[in-house]
């Protein structure tokens, strides 16, 4: 019988975000199962309580095959011995993000180096959310509506007291949505010295 290849994905998740969701979603197609492990010991100052974190985040992976979530605490490597994981999944959104996470590799290594960690980068239109921006944004009623998943704008909406139209209709005195930018052709984004130099 293969042996199940079982991957932790830690986070504070307060909110889980798409950047967060599409991790996870790839994950699933590399590994037999993907743990979210939302973490319980946090010293920041959270949002969301620990079990409506969980809670949003099994509501978002409900009926996705390969994909289970729930709460731990203590040491990563730890917890992900405990489940049996022989992988610690991380994304990786831009270099400030890899010296960080560079470093929390390597402490988990010589921690346990029977448990490796995978980095995947995250998909582009992502790269510049996090957990933070999204809370600041959306408490200034900003339209995260296509950064978070659906049950996680449900309770933005309520833990900031927003209504039931936001984000979809701006609060009054916020800003409207911007417009989308025109699509550039090759031509165009090239600068005009290399359009007179192109054969």
């Amino acid at each position: 019988m293969t042996k199940q290849r079982i991957a932790i994905y830690p986070g504070t998740f307060d909110p889980l975000t798409n950047g967060h969701a599409g991790i996870i979603r790839r994950g699933a197609e590399i590994f037999d199962t993907v743990i979210v492990a939302v973490a319980r010991d946090n010293l920041k100052s959270p949002l969301f309580s620990l079990d409506e974190r969980v809670d949003m985040a099994r509501e978002c992976f409900a009926g996705v095959a390969g994909v289970e979530v729930e709460a731990f605490s203590g040491l990563l490597v730890d917890y992900a011995k405990k489940r049996g994981a022989t992988a610690i999944l991380r994304g990786l959104r831009a270099l400030s993000d890899f010296d960080y996470e560079f470093q929390m590799a390597l402490m988990n290594r010589k921690l346990r180096s029977d448990i490796q960690t995978v980095f995947l980068m995250s998909d582009f239109r992502w790269m510049y959310i996090s957990s933070t921006n999204i809370k600041a944004v959306a408490s200034l009623g900003g339209n995260v509506g296509d950064l978070v998943p659906p049950p996680v704008l449900v309770r933005l909406r309520r833990v900031y007291g927003h209504p039931a139209t936001w984000p979809f209709v701006p609060l009054p005195g916020a800003p409207a949505a911007p417009l989308p930018e025109p699509e550039m052709s090759e031509e165009d984004s090239l600068p005009k010295s290399d359009l007179f130099s192109r054969p």
